[in-house]
């Protein structure tokens, strides 16, 4: 994870529900990276970069596919997230510290480690240049970069977080600035935001706001508090069943939502929010803060932005089905960088990855690749410290549930999977 406005190669605040599912990943016991700190070679049969949840994933795939002495992956941070917890964390139920692990020890062990930045991708080459003047050479790219935080979008910030009442989950340096506002509300407007921009799980935004009005409710401030949700979407989620309920939620729970609302400037020593009307332009509204929780526009990491692998704007444009890319076949994606018209989750990277594993598999031997991703992810949307609704569905928004239950119900299992099981699965079932 990177600092604030730079590229997270993690992925979202969302589950691996499919880790539950047989056959998406073997379970397999721990160890550490134990690569010697040598020179890297200058070229490799399977190059990875990024370092996140999809990273990570597929160089473990592709050790065992080619051996782990023929892949490397590119990444420059010294420590790897499990961001899926951040939501708890933002709200005191978790501590930071046990979202952290060294990247060091979830690097596969034999794989090569490149702790360096990329640069500039040059697949009509097959080469990526990297930031200390490296070139690495490949026979397969898979690009698992993430995406970028852009809180220097929204005017003030980040300075802003310099002052107090203001938090967001989405950075490691502001998570636990959240937490301290909630802490600290006494009375007023606590506002929600949700940018005009894709972001990393889009249920995320709403989860905090529902645990902050729990814990209102429970120290006696819920009173003397306006919970407010605005957000640039015109909807409240994506799934019509799921959108359903959360509804039912937000009016038993007395919550505003205000939509088609844009996030554009935080006045933080007045503890003032301008949001921009998007139905109406140039019309603009100033609201009081006693929290505000910000979710940061997103993009692309800078050095996808007019590459040769992306689109139009910046994506890693692959083939929906196959994760394959669309010009160069010996390139590959996953995860939050691509243009998968999915929702960017770890469950998502989770679904993606066993078949791009079948996807790749084909290409080395010279065939079709027949597997087909569905676009399937997950969102456990936390409603209370002890309550999760499990959002599952495709790319056609259509509810995919795991289990024989209604999961668009409130339930103490919901909450556990998020909170106590999916961290275990994260760090010895998908990254193994």
């Amino acid at each position: 994870m990177a600092a604030l406005g730079l590229v997270s190669s993690c992925s979202c605040a969302c589950p691996l529900v499919p880790l539950l599912r047989p056959g998406i990943s073997k379970m397999s016991s721990s160890h550490l990276h134990t690569t010697a700190r040598h020179a890297s070679k200058d070229y490799y049969e399977v190059l990875v970069l990024g370092g996140g949840t999809g990273g990570i994933t597929m160089s473990a795939r592709m050790k065992r596919k080619v051996g782990a002495g023929n892949v490397a992956v590119v990444e420059p941070q010294e420590t790897h997230y499990y961001q899926p917890l951040w939501t708890l964390v933002g709200a005191g139920a978790k501590q930071l510290a046990t979202s952290a692990r060294p990247t060091a020890s979830v690097i596969p062990s034999g794989v090569k480690w490149i702790q360096s930045e990329v640069q500039k991708l040059d697949p009509d080459k097959n080469c990526v240049h990297l930031k200390n003047n490296q070139k690495i050479s490949y026979k397969y790219l898979i690009i698992a970069l993430g995406l970028k935080l852009h809180y220097e979008k929204i005017k003030g910030l980040p300075e802003g977080f310099h002052y107090p009442k203001i938090g967001s989950n989405y950075s490691v340096h502001t998570v636990e600035k959240t937490w301290k506002a909630l802490q600290d509300f006494k009375e007023g407007n606590a506002i929600f935001t949700f940018p005009n921009t894709p972001v990393k799980c889009a249920g995320a935004p709403q989860k905090i706001m529902y645990l902050s009005e729990a814990y209102l409710r429970k120290n006696g401030k819920r009173s003397k508090s306006n919970i407010v949700f605005n957000t640039s979407l015109g909807v409240i989620f994506g799934v019509q069943k799921y959108a359903d309920a959360l509804l039912n939620i937000i009016k038993s729970r007395d919550i505003t939502v205000n939509y088609r609302h844009n996030l554009i400037e935080v006045r933080a020593d007045k503890q003032e929010a301008v949001f921009e009307n998007l139905d109406k332009a140039g019309e603009t509204e100033v609201y009081q803060y006693e929290m505000l929780h910000v979710t940061p526009p997103m993009g692309p990491p800078d050095v996808l932005l007019n590459s040769p692998v992306s689109d139009a704007a910046g994506w890693v444009d692959v083939d929906k089905e196959t994760l394959q890319h669309k010009k160069y076949p010996n390139v590959f994606g996953i995860g939050d960088c691509t243009n998968l018209p999915t929702s960017k989750t770890a469950a998502a990277i989770a679904g993606q990855s066993g078949v791009l594993d079948r996807t790749i598999s084909a290409i080395m031997k010279g065939k079709a690749p027949t597997k087909k991703y569905d676009g399937y992810t997950s969102c456990p949307l936390v409603t209370n410290y002890n309550r999760a609704i499990l959002a599952e569905f495709d790319y056609n928004a259509q509810p995919l549930e795991t289990f024989p239950f209604d999961q668009s119900k409130e339930r103490l299992t919901s909450f556990h999977m998020k909170a106590d099981m999916m961290p275990v699965l994260y760090w010895h079932g998908l990254l193994k």
